[in-house]
């Protein structure tokens, strides 16, 4: 760290802070992790979106009807294992994963949209070589630009409404564990490029000899 900061002390003003918004961008990158569920079917829209319907009708149904609200997680799971054509998830309600990084579903389409959709709505479909798909994404974290200071959905209290609240289930030891590697690699290139600059200044004959060389 005392390293570290020698660095950015000696660095000028916008080399420091590219230094720190690269340190940043790749922690992030590195430490996004999603719970999702979803739902493949056949390559139509008709039956999709009348799935994605009928989905939200049981979330939230109509003020004529006599059916008692559902929790979006449950009502997207009970269909999930009804109707997906994924039945390696099917049987666990469509479940992806808990807490997965980047790069965990097959289907590239629905990884990327993982990281894209809202938190805790209904989204899709979805299209891959798979077929379509319906995502549920339930938690995600180090996504701030897409969810602000929420990172994950619960059930309320009433055991039907959907909250909003922030902070990982994920323990803070393993963030920390990879953000100092992230600094120490960094480091280690800016070091190692200084250490190639002077070698090459030295050859040129642009820097003198140290006293005790």
């Amino acid at each position: 760290m005392l390293v570290l900061l020698c660095i950015l002390l000696t660095a000028s003003a916008p080399t420091a802070l590219a230094f720190i918004d690269v340190i940043s961008r790749d922690f992030q990158a590195l430490t996004r992790k999603v719970t999702a569920h979803h739902i493949l079917l056949p390559k139509s829209d008709d039956v999709a979106l009348a799935l994605k319907q009928s989905i939200r009708n049981k979330v939230t149904p109509s003020k004529t009807s006599d059916a008692q609200p559902m929790y979006v997680v449950d009502a997207f799971a009970a269909a999930a294992r009804k109707y997906s054509r994924d039945e390696e998830t099917a049987v666990n309600g469509g479940l992806l994963g808990n807490l997965v990084p980047q790069g965990w579903c097959r289907a590239k389409e629905l990884d990327q949209a993982c990281f894209q959709v809202p938190l805790g709505e209904i989204c899709g479909p979805i299209e891959s070589e798979y077929g379509y798909h319906l995502l549920l994404v339930v938690e995600r974290t180090n996504c701030p630009k897409i969810d602000g200071k929420y990172t994950r959905i619960m059930k309320g209290s009433n055991g039907f409404s959907k909250v909003f609240v922030g902070g990982s289930r994920e323990g803070n030891e393993g963030m920390i564990k990879l953000g100092m590697q992230q600094i120490g690699f960094w480091m280690g290139v800016s070091l190692a490029g200084g250490v190639v600059a002077e070698m090459a200044a030295k050859a040129s004959n642009v820097v003198d000899t140290r006293p005790w060389e």
